[in-house]
């Protein structure tokens, strides 16, 4: 929790926060939710120093608004489009924020311009700032999408979307999403929609000047007003229709005429969550949806009305909800959090509110009328890997002409052949490395021998490895090589891990992979293993990508174990989560194979994890109690479930473990 100081902003509603790097974030517009006056300041809060700066800026200084959105561009500029200004116009002007010289521009646009709005989602792509949705006059909710070409500072048309205000959007393996949000019938919704941009001319070409039916006349780009009587004492606005410190600006928008809407040149599709164990509410607290390594995260924070919290997952590859953390562990209940921005590398969010208690002095709420406070979260520390590694992980870089077939990629694909063969092979092989055998207990004692020097190390066959490439992708083997430990000198080198996590460890710093596959990817209880391993040899990226799967994966089979080796690696997050996931499916896991293997002290902390009033209840109870959306049953095979509302009936065997799930999803 970080507590600020300095020109604290006031309580804005529909202003724009965003995070540009170096520990600081902008805020821009909005209104005083008690005056309602509408600002146009730029703020500025340094993270390192906790300070709130007012920020002197100069040039086509934008006129004051709300419900706009603020990208940020190229690494050092912000990108502002639309809001809504003081006398409820809707604007549809774009305005440019040099960070480093708090100079505002505004460049000069080709094509009409979409309609005005606020409260829209923006989103930049591949050189393209995409717009959706988003209110305008008569509070009507708009439905369509366009895109501003950012090389050409050229609009596209537009063409029908989705109806929405107030929702999140991004980009990811060539779509455009969009979650959240209110529907034209002023309704929160749980849908998800999105629309491909790949393979379509109208998405994937740059827009010339004047494309298509987009010409306007010139005089419609700037309010001839502006220019012909500027403000005495103020320069006159020349092409961008602003005056500097002024508020009156053109509203391009109210001239363009109104236009049928056009068809996507994409496929549009949409998927509506009716029930999920892991669905958060939308109806209920304040959600704060972003996009982190192809998942969007929802932060379901305290509400005026006590309310579930949580952070939730969706991921798009398999549009699947999962609950990464129970709000009591990341939200304060006398807290109100009313921005979230996020760090471009999706690794980091930070929430802006301010606390709700009340004040020593008797004089009011402390911090209630301020944006006072920011909730830092790690979110590295729930298994999200980063838009950037996230990314590394997909099939992008094609492999060789030698490994057309191999789903590694890169040169990967080749070093992978190499790996684990004896040099009479011809592979290159010039080192060895042993581990313990798989069925080896590593907690029992060692066989001591007469002399204690000699002790008796079971080893497990030999690994064949080459030292250039464990010097390149392991610091601890580079480190100790440099040391000219006695491995140098020998070629030969134990990890006391076991063999199989040892062998996936190591095809890792070959395959720079840890993904699963059917014939070389390594398993679960590998990558349990190898999470140790990272853990023992500072290995970050590793172990968040161990961290990430773990979670991912988490199943009845596995979770015991991997309880165990998130402990041992001090992975609090995994632990917990792995906790919880074995104490709510109890009966199967103390039927696994890893519970049963686990030591005995490891078995009383597993144990240990349920609260002191915990107590073993029977399904028959907790169907009786409503716990369970289907019949617990006895403990014979043939059980029967029910799945949602299709009345389709399916027979399982519990005896194999297995159970079927329903996603409720409905796809339309």
């Amino acid at each position: 929790m970080i507590t600020t100081v300095g020109a604290k902003p006031a309580c804005l509603v529909n202003a724009s926060v965003t995070y540009v790097g170096n520990d600081q974030i902008y805020a821009f517009g909005g209104f005083d939710q008690y005056t309602d006056e509408v600002y146009n300041h730029v703020l500025r809060l340094n993270l390192a120093s906790r300070q709130w700066n007012l920020v002197d800026n100069y040039g086509d200084i934008p006129g004051v608004r709300m419900g706009h959105t603020a990208n940020l561009w190229q690494g050092d500029k912000l990108l502002v489009f639309g809001g809504e200004n003081e006398h409820r116009q809707h604007l549809s002007d774009i305005i440019v924020f040099d960070l480093k010289t708090a100079y505002w521009t505004q460049p000069e646009l080709h094509g009409a311009s979409p309609r005005g709005r606020a409260r829209h989602s923006a989103v930049i792509h591949d050189e393209k700032l995409y717009i959706s949705g988003g209110q305008t006059g008569h509070d009507s909710v708009l439905d369509d999408i366009c895109y501003l070409d950012l090389k050409t500072w050229t609009w596209s048309r537009s063409w029908k979307f989705v109806p929405r205000y107030d929702h999140a959007s991004w980009v990811w393996n060539g779509r455009i999403w969009i979650f959240g949000g209110i529907n034209d019938e002023m309704e929160k919704n749980t849908e998800i929609w999105w629309l491909d941009l790949r393979g379509s001319p109208g998405f994937e070409q740059a827009m010339a000047y004047g494309t298509a039916d987009r010409q306007l006349v010139s005089r419609f780009q700037r309010d001839p007003r502006a220019i012909a009587n500027p403000t005495p004492g103020q320069q006159a606005a020349g092409s961008t229709g602003y005056l500097a410190n002024s508020s009156v600006q053109s509203y391009p928008s109210t001239l363009t005429a109104a236009r049928s809407p056009y068809t996507a040149p994409g496929s549009i599709s949409s998927l509506k969550f009716h029930s999920s164990p892991n669905l958060p509410s939308q109806a209920a607290g304040m959600h704060f949806h972003v996009f982190s390594s192809g998942c969007m995260l929802d932060f379901v924070t305290p509400a005026e009305l006590s309310c579930e919290t949580s952070l939730s997952s969706l991921e798009l590859d398999t549009l699947r909800w999962q609950k990464l953390a129970d709000g009591k562990d990341l939200f304060s209940p006398n807290f109100r959090w009313h921005y979230c921005t996020m760090n471009a590398e999706g690794t980091h969010a930070w929430l802006l509110g301010s606390s709700v208690e009340p004040s020593g002095d008797g004089n009011g709420m402390t911090g209630g009328e301020y944006l006072s406070d920011v909730l830092a979260i790690d979110l590295r520390k729930y298994g999200i890997l980063g838009n950037e590694l996230a990314s590394d992980s997909r099939a992008k870089i094609p492999s060789s002409d030698a490994n057309v077939g191999s789903y590694l990629t890169g040169i990967g694909a080749d070093l992978s052949t190499t790996f684990d063969k004896a040099p009479e092979t011809g592979s290159g092989a010039d080192f060895i490395i042993t581990a313990y055998p798989d069925d080896y207990d590593i907690e029992s004692p060692v066989e001591q021998p007469s002399s204690s020097s000699d002790a008796v190390i079971p080893q497990s066959r030999p690994i064949h490895v080459h030292k250039l490439i464990l010097h390149a992708r392991w610091p601890h083997f580079a480190r100790l090589w440099s040391a000219q430990m006695a491995e140098f000198h020998s070629k030969k080198m134990h990890i006391p891990e076991p063999y199989s996590a040892v062998r996936a460890f190591l095809f890792y710093l070959y395959s720079d992979s840890i993904a699963p596959n059917p014939q070389n990817g390594p398993s679960i209880n590998d990558v349990a293993g190898m999470l140790v391993m990272a853990n023992i040899y500072d290995m970050p990226r590793l172990r968040l990508l161990c961290v990430n799967r773990l979670g991912k994966e988490l199943d009845i089979e596995h979770a015991a174990f991997i309880w165990e080796r998130a402990g041992t690696a001090g992975e609090e997050w995994l632990r917990r989560r792995a906790a919880a996931f074995c104490l709510n499916n109890w009966g199967r896991i103390v039927r696994t194979r890893a519970f049963k293997n686990l030591q005995h002290t490891a078995l009383l902390e597993l144990c240990e994890e349920i609260d002191t009033e915990g107590r073993a209840v029977s399904g028959e109870e907790l169907e009786m109690m409503g716990a369970l959306s289907r019949p617990f049953g006895g403990s014979g095979s043939n059980r029967k479930r029910s799945l949602g509302s299709a009345g389709v009936v399916a027979v399982g065997d519990d005896d194999e473990g297995e159970e079927l799930e329903d996603d409720g999803m409905d796809v339309n």
